[in-house]
């Protein structure tokens, strides 16, 4: 498969974190926004903000808000006499569908045209963010904000990152029992490949332990299965205020 362009794409995609100030031009941008249109989509349940006037992350010159969008469907459906009945969890989690994979078609086609981007995860799981983000930009009812990604022109050279063994996150036919020696293979290979990166070292990010557990790693073995583990071992242990910020944007989750 060498020399195929596509695969060449995918394969080489990494997250940049430094961008030259310069501004895409715009049909740069539209075409990397047709190619997002271009996924695959149950009812193109999603919208994007742009923004090309400001201050964004990294320093990147471009930021797209990538939306669930119920509220377009809603205002066609009126025109035809209809109204939604769908529950909301099966809405939301088919505009999650949609709003994602324009996202990764935005990401795909950025990168094959010369421009780095990155993911900002915050506005999926802060509610604080999510609330900025639709006050910021007058989004309406059932519209909520589920990934915001910025895009540029690359100031580093930056290096795509490990990930796990395809044995470990592809299985034929069935599940398989996780034994010891895979789960270690796999984390091996994860934390090796940060390491030898300097990832963490560089990037001096190392989550804080909360409560009276010792800290006993430095950069030298701080790792990826490490810092998730932290991630996920101590955050966002209440959905609450995620649900409540979720019924404000109009997809309130109890029971019906």
């Amino acid at each position: 498969m060498n020399g195929n362009p596509t695969l060449d794409t995918l394969m080489n995609r990494k997250s940049t974190r430094k961008y030259r100030p310069e501004m895409p031009e715009r049909g740069v941008i539209d075409a990397i926004l047709r190619a997002g249109q271009q996924a695959p989509f149950a009812s193109q349940l999603y919208s994007v903000i742009l923004s090309t006037k400001g201050k964004f992350a990294f320093g990147a010159p471009v930021s797209l808000v990538i939306c669930v969008d119920a509220h377009r469907l809603r205002l066609f459906m009126k025109k035809r006499g209809w109204e939604i009945v769908t529950n909301n969890l099966t809405l939301l989690l088919l505009g999650i569908q949609d709003a994602a994979y324009m996202a990764q078609n935005l990401v795909v086609a950025a990168e094959s045209l010369g421009l780095g981007s990155c993911f900002l995860g915050e506005s999926s799981m802060s509610a604080e963010r999510v609330r900025h983000l639709a006050k910021k930009h007058h989004l309406p009812e059932l519209v909520l904000p589920l990934v915001e990604l910025v895009l540029g022109y690359p100031a580093e050279e930056a290096t795509p990152r490990p990930r796990f063994p395809l044995s470990f996150t592809v299985f034929e036919n069935t599940y398989p029992e996780l034994g010891d020696e895979a789960l270690e293979e796999a984390m091996a290979v994860m934390d090796s490949g940060y390491l030898a990166q300097d990832y963490y070292k560089k990037s001096k990010a190392k989550i804080r332990i909360e409560g009276d557990r010792k800290d006993e790693f430095t950069f030298d073995d701080y790792s990826w299965t490490e810092h998730i583990s932290r991630k996920w071992g101590q955050w966002a242990a209440s959905p609450n205020d995620l649900l409540e910020v979720l019924a404000e944007r109009g997809f309130s989750l109890e029971k019906q």
